[in-house]
């Protein structure tokens, strides 16, 4: 099995590719260690490592985020002998009776605003959630108010140093030039 790696615009997040599908449908985001040791077999023995900070399934990537004091030179070994141990094992990925994350709960809109709501994930599904899978996150639509968008952001975007400037100048720009009554981006 060979397992390739791609840098992320978050230096703290590596994208680790195995080659073979990882999670089919949704994603997960697993923050803290306790979460993953109950989640998911993989997540608790990356956890378990030291150093790791956050692990995030795709549908083909794993993306592994490290600790502000851990170096990619150390950790790097370590994270792909796990992921390469995991797969090869034939241990399932995710823990009995846990699921991945599906559509977000909790979704606030006024019920007016329907037709740009569905626009608005429309974009967010085509054009926005590609481009930062590739770049080993996901994004969700949380809600819409009065012109802004709030959306959730994850794995690698999450806590990213560019993420500011994605949702600012990327997907802003794109959600106002398809729908004029989108004038803010906020994340949540």
């Amino acid at each position: 099995m060979f397992i390739q790696t791609e840098a992320t615009p978050n230096p703290a997040t590596l994208k680790f590719l195995p080659g073979r599908s990882v999670l089919p449908e949704g994603t997960l985001d697993i923050r803290d260690a306790g979460a993953a040791m109950q989640r998911s077999p993989l997540a608790g023995a990356l956890f378990a490592i030291g150093g790791v900070d956050g692990v995030f399934y795709g549908s083909d990537f794993i993306s592994v985020t490290k600790t502000d004091d851990t170096e990619w030179q150390a950790l790097k070994p370590a994270v792909l002998g796990t992921i390469m141990e995991h797969f090869t094992s034939g241990l399932p990925l995710l823990a009995a009776g846990e699921e991945a994350d599906g559509a977000e709960q909790g979704e606030f809109f006024d019920p007016a605003d329907g037709d740009i709501v569905d626009t608005i994930k429309d974009l967010l599904e085509t054009r926005v959630r590609p481009a930062v899978a590739g770049d080993g996150g996901d994004i969700k639509f949380r809600g819409y108010r009065e012109g802004t968008v709030y959306l959730a952001m994850k794995g690698s975007c999450q806590g990213c140093p560019s993420s500011t400037a994605t949702l600012k100048h990327g997907i802003q720009n794109l959600l106002s030039h398809f729908i004029p009554d989108v004038h803010n981006v906020e994340q949540v």
